[in-house]
C-alpha cells in the first residue's frame, strides 16, 4: 500500500505517439517519440511490441504516460517515462487513452 502523498508524486500527463518502431534483436520492446507539448518530444522505450505486429497502427494515438520516472537505459537506449497500459491474463490488451479532445501536455490531478 502507498499513502495518497507517495500517488500524488506520480506525473500522469497525455502525450501524443509521434513514431513507433521495433528496437532491432527484441521481442517485445518498441521505440515511442512522444508530443508531451514539451520543448522537444520524449523517446519512450516499451515492452508492448507484442501487441501491436504493426506498430504504424500506434502512430497518432494519444494515451497516458508517466512523465516523472527517473530515466532508464534498455537495450542501450534511453526511456525517458512509461506509457500506461493494462493486460489480463487471458491476453486482453487496452493502451490507457484520454478522450482524443484532452490535448498533449495535460496532466491528470
Amino acid at each position: 500500500m502507498i499513502s495518497i502523498d507517495d500517488f500524488k508524486k506520480i506525473e500522469l500527463v497525455v502525450g501524443k505517439i509521434l513514431s513507433a518502431e521495433k528496437v532491432p534483436d527484441t521481442d517485445k520492446l518498441l521505440k515511442l517519440s512522444v508530443d508531451m507539448a514539451e520543448e522537444k518530444p520524449r523517446q519512450i522505450i516499451s515492452g508492448i511490441s507484442e501487441y501491436f505486429p504493426d506498430c504504424s497502427v500506434l502512430v497518432g494515438k494519444k494515451c497516458m504516460f508517466v512523465a516523472n520516472l527517473e530515466p532508464r537505459t534498455i537495450r542501450g537506449l534511453e526511456s525517458q517515462g512509461m506509457i500506461l497500459a493494462i493486460s489480463t491474463e487471458d491476453g486482453k490488451f487496452s493502451l490507457l487513452e484520454p478522450n482524443e479532445e484532452i490535448p498533449e501536455g495535460t496532466k491528470a490531478r
